[in-house]
């Protein structure tokens, strides 16, 4: 069987682009020594779906990128701009000085 390689989440939590949530979803996947096969059969997605979010591809639909997030634990915020900043801090500190 192939060895899954674990890749880093993307360091800034601001997602700006679908590569970016693809890198964060491949993260978790990888993380969780899972094949990308083996996830997208346990998620109930097509593995073409799972490589297209992997890859950041924008074709792909928000609800089946959510399906897929959830499956592999990667939480999503919704933060107003004028926020942002304040947010990027706040989480900084909450990764750095786990509960």
């Amino acid at each position: 069987m192939k060895r899954v390689i674990p890749t880093n989440f993307p360091d800034d939590p601001f997602l700006d682009s679908p590569v970016t949530l693809g890198a964060a979803i491949r993260a978790a996947r990888t993380q969780a020594g899972l094949r990308q096969e083996d996830a997208a059969l346990s998620i109930g997605v097509a593995l073409q779906t799972l490589v297209d979010i992997e890859a950041g591809k924008a074709g792909v639909s928000i609800g089946k990128i959510l399906q897929v997030a959830q499956a592999l634990g990667v939480s999503l915020l919704v933060v107003p701009n004028s926020q942002r900043d304040v947010a990027r801090r706040r989480l900084a500190d909450l990764t750095s000085n786990p509960l």
